[in-house]
């Protein structure tokens, strides 16, 4: 240790590591297997102390529906088996099995398309019948249990030990872990975290990694880094000892109930994920709280309790020796957050796991430690990135509202197509939200914004069900499409995220993160991706030049901070560029289909015909009485404007498109039929078919990179090389299932001549085509052509059944995107 003998409080680290639980451990652990042994972790109290100590302890990969969260619980699982011979100390890891059980139709669809896909990830879960599932579990009544879904190589560990056991390795490789060193403070200089200060004295460093668990939103503050997550009551009960019940026992999982429950010295653990949960310390957590329990509420939890206990009826003999509850940290949408803070430069984040920490902490620490070493994740971090979240989200009164449904959302209902939260919503609403729920518009959420859903009649109740089926809504959804196939169709898009970059140095900062040039007349419009040194995608975003020096940027909502970070990070001190957030200064209205240019016409004076205003260019117009900027493009494969329109004017120029477009067949739609058509249409969906981890040319976007521009782009190097080495070896196939019947919403796994090749990233229906469509990568070592797609035979996995479907390289729906020009 630089400038430190090993009783030295130390002054320099490469890395400091704040926090040690399973997490911290996990990352000090990781970043010595790279090579990194320069690192402090500094624990305020003793390891494991916060909420480590009192975990579960289960190793099992239910709910990991994503390729990236089966990883980390994979990983973990195997990590964890055979830490011991390392390191010298067990984790107590005891592959009892891991057995999830339905109770309804629509659960065990869910479960049984979840081990299809668990399957493809190397996790062999294998459907039981319901006597099967009983014998694992001679206690259970297995009256009402339609299905079992059972892991064998699954099941429990020591957390305690678990930590423990990755601090020993982290030593092992020169690892400093300092235990009793709060830290008070966070360095920074240049935007960019320089060290911590704690009471024994000041660390630089070039990292720093808050895995402060519960406290890490406290950290956060300490830098200015919001760290969105919220303390939540979660509860145990253990029983008094139970006859026939054996640390061999299976864990056991009962979705349907809100409830897991295994074995503990001899009785029974019933854990809970009430559906009506209570946050704990709103405030701030208090920071002597050590090996804590906090006082459980019988009277809230005591009908949940009842609940998870029927089908195990003999617990009504059997004494409750404790109910414990202690606090862990959830988070707004139940992802994890990790990854670099956009605030702060070299501020990393692994905290937020929901009660998942252990299962998921292996994967975690190998996953930080190579994101702080290569500068890229290794993996698709969509969903578990923190850029994703928004600063208001760590407000208190959102925490406090959001945080009592997170515990059931996480076990039950929350990972359910279509399923939204119920709790803090509209908290970002669109200059004509009334107007639309007027109209009979349903709303879902999507980084704070209440998006339109679908639109429906006003006087019926219609509710979102937990199904993999059609809901309810579907015949209006597939109104909708049809109109904006036939007729006109207007999106509220407001929720886009709007950048103006000006400057004399913006088209060289645009063209330097473009992979399509940005050299463009004013009033073109330029589709393109932003790649990282490795070539593989972090934005996919539209760039407009509305002046010589000013340039409009688009991206979704959910890469906001994203986006903005990477234009930060491209900006000297000496680039004379300025980047305005004007996203609540526009409402965007997206007005699609074949009627759209007539409708347009009756609100403006401007030239809407071909020649005067061609496909992928903008114009600023008149809008009936008021002014915005038109960009002629579409997301679904139509003919179509998005019209920018100043926040004031909005409601005015809606009630005048709704008005004078009666005759035309207007209506208003929602993102479920912007999904079902623009997958018609073959547009891609970043965070879905393409992400951080995916390069453009296995997508198919060769064709939006510019290889050479002058100054080439951030990327090109590594796009170039891969550009060599065609065919590539996975490529962005879309499907179309020869049956009607089934639906597609994504992890399906894809099928050529009997064997797997892939799994489809994003599925909708094709009203206009009659089935159900998907996009998923097809992968083959030797390289994937169009004649390997023409000549297979290929069918999707669809809840256990192998459903034909036919592929292709193009769009199902107008291949030769001529529809959008006419």
């Amino acid at each position: 240790m630089a400038n430190a003998s090993s009783t030295e409080f130390p002054t320099r680290a490469r890395v400091v590591i704040i926090g040690g639980g399973v997490i911290g451990t996990s990352v000090a652990y990781h970043l010595g297997k790279l090579g990194w042994s320069d690192v402090v972790l500094l624990e305020r109290d003793q390891l494991t102390s916060g909420t480590t100590w009192h975990a579960a302890g289960l190793i099992v990969s239910g709910g990991m529906t994503t390729e990236t969260l089966a990883w980390m619980a994979k990983y973990s699982r195997d990590l964890f088996e055979g830490l011991e011979e390392e390191t010298g100390m067990s984790t107590g890891f005891n592959p009892v099995g891991y057995l999830q059980t339905g109770s309804t139709p629509g659960r065990v669809a869910k479960l049984r398309r979840e081990a299809d896909f668990l399957r493809l990830m190397g996790i062999d879960r294998q459907e039981v019948s319901p006597a099967e599932a009983a014998a694992m579990w001679p206690h259970v009544d297995a009256t009402d249990i339609i299905a079992g879904f059972y892991t064998a190589n699954e099941g429990r560990a020591d957390p305690y030990n678990v930590a423990h056991s990755l601090a020993a390795g982290a030593r092992a490789m020169g690892i400093r872990i300092l235990q009793g060193h709060p830290v008070t403070g966070i360095l920074q200089e240049n935007g960019r975290a320089t060290g911590v200060v704690t009471e024994s004295g000041t660390i630089e460093a070039e990292y720093v990694v808050n895995c402060a668990g519960m406290w890490a939103r406290q950290i956060g503050a300490m830098a200015g880094v919001s760290v969105p997550l919220q303390a939540i009551e979660h509860a145990y009960l253990i029983s008094e000892p139970f006859d026939g019940v054996s640390p061999d026992l299976p864990i056991f999982e009962d979705p349907d109930r809100f409830a897991y429950y295994r074995e503990e010295t001899g009785g029974l653990m019933v854990g809970l994920f009430e559906p009506v949960a209570a946050p704990w310390s709103l405030d701030r957590i208090p920071d002597d709280f050590s090996f804590g329990e906090i006082p459980s509420d019988w009277d809230r939890l005591a009908p949940f309790l009842e609940y998870a206990m029927e089908i195990l009826p003999g617990l009504e003999d059997v004494g409750v020796r404790k109910l414990f509850t202690g606090p862990e940290s959830f988070t707004p949408d139940n992802g994890y957050l990790m990854g670099e803070a956009p605030e702060l430069d070299n501020f990393f984040v692994a905290a937020g796991f929901n009660s998942l920490g252990i299962l998921s902490g292996g994967g975690a620490g190998s996953i930080m430690a190579n994101w702080i070493v290569d500068g890229v994740p290794p993996v698709d971090v969509t969903d578990i990135d923190i850029a994703r979240m928004s600063r208001f989200q760590t407000s208190r009164s959102y925490l406090s509202e959001r945080s009592v449904e997170l515990l059931g959302r996480l076990h039950s209902t929350g990972s359910w197509p279509h399923s939204q939260p119920k709790t803090a919503r509209n908290v970002r609403r669109s200059a004509i939200h009334d107007r639309l729920e007027a109209a009979g518009a349903r709303f879902m959420e999507s980084s704070g914004w209440e998006n339109v859903a679908w639109v429906g009649p006003t006087d019926r109740e219609i509710q979102n069900s937990l199904t993999y089926g059609r809901q309810e809504w579907f015949e209006y959804h597939a109104a909708e499409h049809k109109a904006v196939r036939e007729a006109v169709a207007i999106f509220d898009m407001s929720s886009m995220s709007n950048f103006l970059v000006q400057g004399r140095d913006a088209q060289a900062l645009l063209d330097h993160l473009s992979g399509n040039s940005i050299a463009v007349p004013v009033g073109q419009c330029v589709y393109t991706q932003w790649m990282n040194e490795r070539g593989t995608i972090e934005a996919d975003v539209t760039i407009t030049r509305l002046a010589d020096h000013e340039f409009l940027v688009v991206v979704a909502e959910l890469f906001h901070r994203r986006v903005e970070t990477l234009m930060r990070k491209a900006t000297t001190a000496h680039t004379h560029v300025f980047v305005t957030d004007i996203t609540s200064a526009y409402t965007m209205l997206s007005i699609q289909g074949p009627n759209s240019r007539e409708l347009l016409s009756r609100i403006t004076t401007a030239a809407l015909d071909n020649e005067s205003f061609p496909y992928y260019t903008a114009q600023h117009i008149d809008l009936h009485h008021g002014e915005g900027w038109a960009l002629r493009m579409s997301f679904v494969g139509e003919l179509g404007w998005e019209l920018y329109i100043p926040t004031d004017f909005a409601a005015m120029v809606f009630d005048q498109l709704m008005d004078v477009g009666a005759d035309l067949g207007v209506v208003i739609a929602g993102m479920e039929t912007l999904e079902s058509a623009r997958t018609e249409a073959g547009r891609l969906d970043y965070g879905l078919d393409i992400e951080n981890s995916d390069s453009p040319l296995e997508a198919g976007l060769s064709w939006a990179i510019d290889f050479d521009k002058p100054g080439g782009f951030v990327g090109r190097d590594a796009l170039a090389a891969q550009r060599e080495r065609r065919p590539y070896q996975a490529r962005l196939v879309q499907f179309l299932l020869e049956d009607p019947e089934p639906l597609l919403h994504g992890e399906e796994p894809i099928l050529r001549d009997g064997e797997t090749v892939g799994y489809i990233r994003s599925g909708a229906y094709g009203h206009t085509i009659g089935a159900a469509m998907g996009m998923g990568y097809v992968e083959c070592d030797d390289g994937v052509t169009k004649d390997y797609i023409d000549t297979g035979r290929f069918e999707i996995r669809v809840a256990g059944v192998d459903v034909p479907a036919k592929a292709s390289l193009r769009s199902f729906y107008d291949p030769q995107n001529t529809r959008v020009r006419s």
